[in-house]
């Protein structure tokens, strides 16, 4: 099992590698995308919290 731990990261590392060198117009439109997934996350959250807090 300790090996496995070793392989799974460098696989998918290489992975990574490989998507970005072959066609890295898609891998900047992903990282965009997930981008703007994560910062309407947060600002979802905010949000929420803000109107927990501000509830009179």
């Amino acid at each position: 099992m300790p090996r496995l731990k070793k392989i799974v990261p460098w696989t998918l590392l290489a992975f990574f590698v490989y998507a970005i060198v072959t066609s890295p117009t898609q891998a900047a439109s992903l990282v965009h995308t997930v981008w703007d997934i994560v910062l309407e996350g947060l600002k979802g959250i905010g949000g929420f919290f803000d109107a927990v807090l501000n509830k009179k």
